[in-house]
């Protein structure tokens, strides 16, 4: 068995694939502290509101046990139907708290890393019934961090109750002066709301224990920079892995190719299937560039920058054709092209100079050699296909 690698080697942060297979494990962020804290504060608060509606109700339920009559000494069965009934009612008044209860703890327990269940995680274990790894978990750093959490607990929920008691001591006294009725329901009230307010010193301690937590566990999950490397390979090895990859490249160059259009002096179409967009700078280039070209629905990506951006779209398919099939992006078009791009680029220039009062200029129609004639499939057409 491979030796397990040192924690000191482990410097670099946990990658989205080893989050995710950790998850699988059963292994996500949880803080035993805070899921008390709101099982408790969430306890306390439903019997403190719902009190003033299961307080009477218990109060009827423990009143009518001490209601006998008289015919009940004649049947004995019916002591033990009403004892049924007193236990049946007094459990369909807890199925509230205990439902308050568990959605409180579920709350708690997913609201740092959502819910997961893995079947691993509950899956037995020799390393658990380890008399070693159980005395290394006992006194281990861990074992330590529980034990100050424990104290620091102890501490402020008897603190916290303590003042509470200090300030409210007129109110309990006073309970020992009052009748039976008004003494119980004072008191219950005083013990929920000193419970309440003892339980929030939790959200204290659930606040020192979250980012502790998070820390530990991204802790744990730290890897080696040779682990990296073996999972970026095994990941890259996947075809669906390179699949997305390519995929996302190619948007990326789509994208990018698509933010040049509008710097481009002309686009030229199929007029439906192909687009190509040029560029000439008549200073610094001596022929005009291919700034983007594409077919489909990145041909009609290119027309409807072309148009909104007020770019002159000119229809030739021969030419579109030649173009996309023989340059690339960011390339010079061959100089079998120039005489045919040239007459498009200057029917362009002339158009922006153009005034009503003159001539409209001519709309050329571009030579191209046979040799750089394609059809839509990029096979080269012969004389007797374009006849």
């Amino acid at each position: 068995m491979a030796e397990e690698t040192p924690q000191e080697d482990k410097t670099e942060e946990p990658t989205p694939r080893r989050l995710e297979k950790a998850r699988e494990d059963g292994q996500v962020l949880r803080s035993q502290e805070l899921t008390i804290a709101v099982v408790t504060m969430g306890l306390i608060s439903t019997l403190y509101f719902a009190g003033n509606i299961m307080g009477p109700q218990y109060s009827g339920i423990v009143a009518s046990g001490f209601i006998f009559e008289r015919h009940q000494a004649f049947e004995p069965n019916q002591m033990i139907v009403s004892l049924v009934e007193q236990i049946y009612a007094s459990g369909m008044l807890l199925i509230p708290i205990l439902l308050a209860t568990v959605v409180f703890a579920v709350l708690g327990a997913i609201s740092l890393d959502g819910f997961v269940f893995s079947w691993k995680a509950v899956a037995p274990k020799a390393s658990k019934i380890n008399p070693l790894s159980g005395l290394a978990r006992i006194f281990g750093l861990r074992a330590l961090v529980e034990l100050f959490k424990s104290l620091m607990k102890f501490a402020l929920v008897a603190t916290i109750g303590g003042l509470y008691i200090y300030f409210n001591y007129d109110d309990v006294m006073d309970l020992a002066r009052s009748h039976l009725g008004p003494a119980i329901e004072g008191g219950l009230s005083i013990v929920i709301l000193g419970a309440l307010i003892s339980s929030a010193a939790l959200i204290i301690i659930a606040a020192i224990d979250v980012p502790y937590q998070r820390f530990d566990f991204f802790k744990k999950l730290r890897m080696t920079k040779q682990e990296i490397k073996d999972e970026m390979k095994e990941m890259e090895g996947q075809p669906e892995v390179r699949q997305r990859i390519k995929q996302k490249q190619r948007e990326l160059a789509e994208r990018r190719m698509l933010e040049e259009v509008p710097k481009a002096d002309v686009v030229i179409t199929n007029p439906e299937h192909f687009s190509v967009a040029l560029k000439y700078d008549q200073e610094s280039e001596d022929a005009p560039r291919v700034v983007a070209k594409g077919k489909g629905f990145i041909a009609a990506k290119i027309r409807e920058i072309a148009s909104s951006e007020k770019i002159h779209i000119f229809e030739s398919p021969v030419l579109a054709r030649a173009i996309y099939f023989t340059t690339e992006i960011n390339a010079r078009i061959p100089a079998a092209l120039y005489m045919a791009v040239a007459q498009v680029i200057a029917y362009v220039y002339s158009l922006k100079q153009f005034r009503p009062e003159f001539e409209r200029p001519q709309k050329p129609k571009p030579n191209v050699p046979k040799d750089l004639r394609f059809d839509e499939n990029g096979d080269s057409l012969t004389l007797e296909s374009m006849k």
